[in-house]
């Protein structure tokens, strides 16, 4: 039986990347993209689905750039439609990526941002396929300071946010932990901007947490349609018996890029 692993990871490889050309200039934009998500999505969850008009010197018309998850949805997808009419009354052109994937990024494990974890496990397993509990929400750290400069009542305000979450998938009898750090430093000119920051920083490091527990998680699909969910055994994978007390909390800064591991006091309640 045929057996795919899909990763909450970003795709880089090029045979994972389909060309599509030979799109006709007179269909708008939109309706070719709703006409190759439909054709496409159909061998598979797609990372990145991208429409273009040809550059000045060719004929008019639109090419897409379409990426999958997988190399073989993505193989089966350009066997299956390469002189297709599909939507159009003209067949289309659809090749695999001939571009050689940079050394750098042949085994990149960028993690997917928190809106494609959503959206590749929604479409593998359905509602109710998973679901995540907040473990603990805390503020870590607090601190006000005077501002060098004179700018009235205003003050330098560092706020530091860490969350622990579990993941689950109820119907495989899977669950993980994983936590994540988010910390901003600004000037707050007034109660409304503090209780702003709050909440953006609250949400962020929710978002981080879940982001960084799906990227333990591999979806194993089977040739009959079935998805099996499998944990990878990571280094700073939460176990239940390491949580109690000081458990280890990776941040991450804004570019998505982790720097370094910290400890904080993350207590269960």
């Amino acid at each position: 039986m045929e057996v795919d692993i899909l990763e909450f990871r970003v795709p880089e490889e090029n045979n994972k990347t389909l060309f599509v050309w030979g799109l006709q200039p007179e269909l708008s934009e939109a309706h070719i993209y709703d006409g190759l998500y439909g054709a496409f999505s159909a061998f598979g969850p797609l990372y990145l689905l991208k429409v273009c008009p040809n550059a000045p010197l060719h004929p008019p018309g639109f090419y897409a750039l379409v990426k999958f998850y997988s190399a073989a949805q993505a193989s089966r997808a350009q066997r299956q439609t390469d002189g297709r009419f599909l939507f159009q009354s003209s067949p289309l052109k659809v090749k695999l990526s001939s571009k050689q994937t940079p050394h750098f990024l042949s085994n990149s494990t960028r993690s997917l941002s928190h809106a494609h974890c959503l959206e590749l496990a929604n479409h593998c397993l359905g509602f109710g396929g998973w679901t995540s509990d907040i473990i603990t929400l805390k503020e870590l750290l607090d601190k006000e300071e005077e501002e060098e400069e004179e700018e009235g009542a205003a003050r330098r305000r560092t706020l530091k946010f860490g969350c622990l979450m579990q993941l689950s998938f109820p119907h495989h009898g899977k669950t993980t932990r994983a936590a994540a750090v988010v910390e901003d430093c600004f000037t707050c000119t007034g109660p409304e901007v503090l209780l702003d920051t709050r909440c953006k920083l609250q949400r962020r490091v929710r978002e981080k947490a879940l982001v960084h527990a799906f990227s333990a998680v591999l979806l194993v699909v089977l040739g009959n349609g079935k998805v099996m969910v499998e944990l990878k055994q990571t280094s700073d994978q939460f176990l239940p018996q390491q949580i109690e007390g000081l458990i280890q909390v990776n941040q991450f800064p804004p570019d998505e890029e982790r720097d370094h591991d910290e400890e904080w006091a993350l207590t269960a309640s």
